[in-house]
């Protein structure tokens, strides 16, 4: 697409914004399904389209220079020292919500989720949106543009596929090439420091706590029974539509032996394909090493496998290592939905 293109796409995409209806846009995680976060209805067209419960939140998107006193009461200094240490990037802070801000955006609870993504395709369509609004201070209400529960899209076709109902006529897809992250922003909670709860990470992803940590000085914590609710912290969410199971290394052989002996059509993602013997029941995919390669790969992979008629997904199990928390946390609660 020529830059010219790219302009025209980006202004019909931000009047789109503006009337309420919905855009499909690359972030360097994953598409978001955005809609405008201080419009109700449009909100609600986010939560219908994706089959989302409404209390379930979504995370809002801003651009770099957003004055996020709008959208939040407090900015602690914990939140300003994560936003200048990894903002724009894949960082989600939970603050408390604006009294203006619709509820609708959080599930109904007094906090709301900032993100200030750097995909350029992204900060150009928040910095148009944000020019048609009153103080020019728009925000895109984006949560992964899937079903809910379904596998996120890296990819634009993946959102076409994904809501082939809609057409364009419903919703807008911006065009951003491949996101170069692949699983979705690290959320940190930051809204109950007043109460004296420290900062709580809610789900991993690209930034880790130890890197979170070392800016504030300060451990991360985990999640406890009172912490906000936020988007991916169901126990079974991101699943492809093949039955998938996580297996570990030492029991990869026996199981694909039973599964192959039953007659099931398996696709296998191994660390090392070359390890195995050749089965005729059983496709062997390589999977990489290096955690932000295989987390980067994941979703476009677990689509492809979803598309290739197999009866069942098996994952070597990853090492149970710092590095490899948020792809573990992704694939288990891909396979949580099939326990």
């Amino acid at each position: 697409m020529s830059d010219t293109d790219m302009s025209h796409a980006l202004d019909a995409a931000a009047r789109r914004l503006a009337e309420g209806g919905l855009v499909a846009f690359p972030t360097e995680t994953v598409y978001g399904l955005g809609g405008d976060a201080e419009n109700p209805e449009a909100i609600a067209r986010i939560y219908a389209a994706k089959g989302r419960p409404s209390s379930h939140p979504v995370i809002v998107h801003v651009a770099p220079e957003a004055d996020l006193s709008y959208w939040a009461r407090e900015i602690p200094a914990q939140a300003r020292a994560l936003i200048q240490a990894f903002w724009p990037g894949p960082l989600t802070l939970i603050l408390p919500r604006a009294a203006h801000v619709p509820a609708a955006v959080s599930g109904g609870q007094d906090s709301v989720g900032l993100r200030c993504p750097s995909h350029p395709v992204a900060q150009a369509l928040l910095r148009r949106f944000a020019a048609l609004k009153p103080g020019g201070q728009g925000g895109v209400a984006g949560p992964s543009a899937n079903k809910f529960g379904q596998v996120s899209p890296t990819r634009a076709e993946h959102v076409r596929a994904e809501f082939a109902e809609l057409g364009p006529d419903r919703l807008l897809v911006l065009e951003g090439g491949p996101a170069e992250v692949g699983i979705e922003s690290t959320i940190v909670d930051l809204s109950r420091l007043a109460q004296g709860v420290g900062p709580v990470l809610l789900r991993p992803g690209h930034i880790s706590a130890a890197q979170m940590a070392e800016v504030l000085g300060e451990p991360i914590g985990s999640p406890d029974a009172a912490a906000p609710r936020v988007s991916g912290s169901l126990k079974a969410h991101y699943a492809p539509r093949t039955p998938l199971r996580l297996v570990a290394t030492a029991d990869l052989d026996r199981c694909l032996q039973v599964c192959a002996d039953g007659g099931t059509k398996v696709a296998a993602v191994v660390f090392d394909a070359a390890a195995h013997a050749a089965r005729p029941q059983v496709d062997w995919h390589g999977a990489s090493q290096d955690p932000a390669a295989y987390a980067r790969d994941l979703y476009a992979l677990l689509r492809r496998l979803d598309e290739g008629g197999y009866d069942c997904i098996v994952l070597e199990r990853p090492p149970s290592l710092p590095a490899w928390r948020a792809v573990n946390d992704r694939i288990g609660r891909a396979a949580a939905a099939f326990e």
